[in-house]
């Protein structure tokens, strides 16, 4: 069965592309259509017919439209898991996990829908009211990245339709079935045609063609730093609305009074869990020295004991790599993490399982510095680097000290020192401990310096992108 683009109500065909499953390479999960150039033009202009009636439709048709899929991905939660599971490679309990937050997401905005909301003030001039009101901003391109193939389409398209827009989604060409199973269910839960259109196929085609449109009023990307410069570059250029989430660098920071078990189980979670396949994993771990070499071998040990193996199998804790690419881009960082001078500590060789796969074992370097590439561009992977420190306050400074500010974590038993690091850490959210990847569905997204640009995703703040404001004023 081909899998098709969905245009304007319709399901259009395109040329082929297989889906393959990173535990078992000769496994095709399924054929999925890549759309072309015209395709997306068309995509575009169905949306902006569709914009609107959409945009002025009642409050419970949207409630009843983000209610009903909410519902249904909620139901299917193990089957659309087992989907993800095997076209990302993330475990089967992690990839549940994800389709029921795209659930939960959707059933947030049908709630946010019942509560839009503005307000009325007086003018400074008498006999004059005004009413400050939200209104979508337009048609909205939703480009998405594969480590979350379901979750965050989901957090981007449930505000984008809840707030009266229209959307052309864009999933990454290498996991498309989680974001076509999503458009396939909220067409059937009653979509109008042209309110949502999926276009599959590579960003040089399909995502290039959505930032050359001028009918497409916004834009919301999360990926790579360097695809999100040009997606910025092609917006100012047609003065439209854009949102980047681009990854990060993320600082753990283990204190000398941390609880030593917590401090473990939050690094391996964040650092090793999903393949480190996360923009909130932590990839350097801040350690002072007087916890350091204990840190350094319960990890160790923690580490030992994880299975790397088929994303289905049961007991699996991590999965392979996504893909040969990817696999060869964290080889490659382990070689020049090796080159700098740092000690690989524990893991780093790619394994053999029943079935071919792109497997590799969780990598921890010690002796990192915070000046190494190890510890300054992000790898996405199960890689991560012990760096060595004398206190909180050099601490402090060196997991400051990156280009990225999304998330950061501390171990600590300290209220002072928990106090001040939620305070000073450059980061758009911060962990006390707990792991750095691990961010509930109802509540902002997003970071600072070169992870972020524009409005936070998810919670109520993503009425900030996905509307524009209108100040209006009434002469009595």
């Amino acid at each position: 069965m081909l899998h098709k683009n969905f245009i304007a109500g319709e399901w259009v065909a395109g040329d082929a592309s297989a889906n393959i499953n990173p535990s078992n390479v000769n496994e095709v999960v399924g054929e999925y259509a890549r759309a072309s150039a015209d395709d997306t033009k068309n995509a575009i202009a169905a949306a902006r017919a569709a914009l609107p009636a959409w945009s002025r439709s009642p409050i419970l048709a949207r409630h009843a439209l983000l209610k009903k899929t909410g519902d249904e991905i909620l139901a299917r939660k193990e089957e659309l898991g087992r989907l993800l599971a095997r076209e990302e490679g993330k475990t089967l309990p992690e990839a549940i996990g994800e389709v029921a937050r795209a659930g939960q997401i959707f059933d947030f905005f049908a709630g946010e829908v019942l509560r839009l909301s503005g307000e009325t003030l007086p003018s400074v001039r008498a006999n004059v009211g005004v009413e400050i009101t939200r209104e979508p901003v337009g048609v909205v391109g939703v480009i998405t990245p594969w480590n979350f193939p379901i979750a965050i389409p989901a957090w981007k398209i449930a505000p984008a339709l809840a707030y009266g827009n229209t959307v052309v989604l864009k999933p990454a060409d290498l996991v498309p079935g989680s974001a076509w199973a999503l458009v396939d269910i909220l067409h059937r839960a009653g979509a109008p045609a042209g309110v949502v259109n999926l276009t599959m196929g590579r960003g040089s085609v399909v995502g290039q063609t959505m930032l050359d449109s001028p009918d497409v009023n916004a834009i919301t990307f999360t990926g790579s730093v360097g695809t999100g410069k040009r997606v910025a570059f092609a917006s100012v250029e047609h003065n439209r609305k854009f949102q980047l989430e681009m990854g990060g660098k993320n600082p753990f920071v283990v204190l000398d009074d941390a609880d030593l078990s917590v401090a473990v189980e939050a690094a391996a979670n964040s650092s090793f869990f999903s393949t480190g396949q996360r923009c909130t994993a932590s990839s350097r771990l801040i350690v002072t020295e007087g916890i350091h070499d204990r840190f350094v071998a319960a990890l160790t040990e923690r580490l030992k004991n994880l299975v790397i193996d088929d994303a289905l199998k049961s007991g699996t804790h991590i999965g392979p790599v996504v893909d040969e690419s990817q696999l060869k881009q964290d080889v490659d960082y382990i070689g020049i993490g090796h080159s700098e001078g740092a000690k690989l500590a524990f893991g780093g060789a790619r394994l053999e399982r029943a079935t071919p796969g792109f497997y590799l074992q969780p990598a921890l370097f010690t002796e990192a510095t915070n000046e190494m590439r190890i510890a300054r561009e992000e790898i996405f992977g199960p890689v991560a680097a012990v760096i060595r420190v004398k206190d909180y306050d050099e601490a402090l400074a060196v997991a400051n000290d990156t280009n990225f500010g999304l998330s950061s974590g501390i171990a600590t038993t300290s209220l002072k020192y928990a106090t001040h690091f939620k305070r000073n850490s450059e980061a758009g959210m911060v962990m006390v401990n707990l792991p750095t990847a691990g961010v509930d569905f109802h509540v902002p997204f997003g970071g600072r310096k070169g992870s972020s640009y524009g409005p936070r995703e998810q919670g109520r703040y993503a009425a900030e992108f996905y509307t524009t404001v209108k100040t209006a004023y009434t002469l009595a």
